[in-house]
């Protein structure tokens, strides 16, 4: 089989995301069938940068697949410390494991490892670029809830500017039919301009707001929530200034449709209040759980394994 990678969502056509998320579909109802689907493989999860969600979601994916995990959790913790290249360690890397999983907080930087990798490379975050596997967990958990893509009015509510969870789900979601966007964030961190232009090219309809209240709300079908991200800013100042501008709690929530979901790629800092929690709209740590069953279909995809 061919070496593929993944460093963006639109590297899958929409019929190839069918298709993952039917096999990431049938890997939530019948686990034990892929229990041993990766017996003697590896992967290497090479994080340059912090991460609980995707690196673990990675190693609990191989592993629910019976394979094994190696890597490392930080720079320091590796040979970037002393100055080796992301290239050089991916070389050594395709001579340890069978696949591997890179985060980095230079954009493009597993999309340069990829070119000298002789194993699949999956971005895991590259910056405030694109985050893909993240855009998969959002699609599948959207369609497993929705039923479908075509036809939603999507609520993107945050840090716009520098998420690259959004970014990602917008190119991705841009595919399917009369899907309209509503970007909910202060002036400071309104999406980037390259994204609008994309946007307006493709004729997908959306609407920039600042405030997050009912006449906003009122036509979501899905509300994306985002943390306003502190190692993204460059002062102290401005972040405290941004951090506490949306705060969705159950008195936002009473003005929200009956069946808006509400789906958030966590980390979360206080712009969800865990009231919200038990509100049955609130999806955002099944989405956690389906972020587990995409990467494991992304895994058996890219090794080329097929399960009967």
């Amino acid at each position: 089989m061919a070496l593929r990678h993944l460093m963006s969502p639109l590297d899958f056509s929409t019929g190839e995301l069918d298709k993952l998320m039917d096999l990431a579909n049938d890997i939530e109802k019948y686990p034990q069938k892929y229990a041993h689907a990766c017996a003697g493989k590896k992967i290497a999860t090479l994080f340059y940068e912090p991460s609980t969600r995707t690196r673990l979601s990675f190693e609990a994916a191989m592993l629910n697949l019976g394979g094994s995990v190696l890597g490392f959790h930080s720079s320091d913790s590796s040979s970037a410390a002393k100055g080796e290249s992301v290239s050089d360690t991916m070389r050594i890397v395709s001579c340890y494991a069978d696949i591997a999983a890179m985060r980095h907080p230079k954009e493009g930087a597993p999309l340069v490892a990829s070119m000298k990798s002789m194993i699949p490379v999956i971005n895991a975050g590259d910056g405030g670029h694109q985050h893909p596997t993240q855009t998969l967990t959002d699609l599948l958990t959207i369609r497993s809830l929705k039923g479908h893509f075509e036809g939603l009015t999507i609520g993107l509510c945050g840090d716009l500017k520098f998420g690259r969870t959004v970014h990602s789900l917008i190119n991705a979601l841009s595919r399917y039919d009369n899907i309209r966007f509503v970007l909910i964030s202060p002036e400071e961190l309104r999406v980037p301009s390259y994204v609008r232009e994309a946007m307006r090219a493709q004729k997908i309809p959306f609407e920039e707001v600042v405030k997050l209240d009912e006449e906003t709300m009122k036509d979501l079908d899905i509300l994306y929530m985002t943390r306003v991200q502190k190692e993204r800013f460059f002062n102290e100042e401005d972040y405290l200034r941004m951090k506490d501008f949306y705060i969705l709690d159950k008195e936002k929530m009473d003005l929200a449709p009956k069946k808006m979901l509400v789906l958030h790629p966590l980390p979360r800092v206080n712009e969800i209040s865990v009231e919200v929690d038990n509100d049955e709209r609130a999806a955002y740590f099944k989405q956690a759980q389906y972020g587990v069953y995409i990467r494991m279909a992304l895994i058996l995809t890219l090794l080329g394994l097929e399960v009967k």
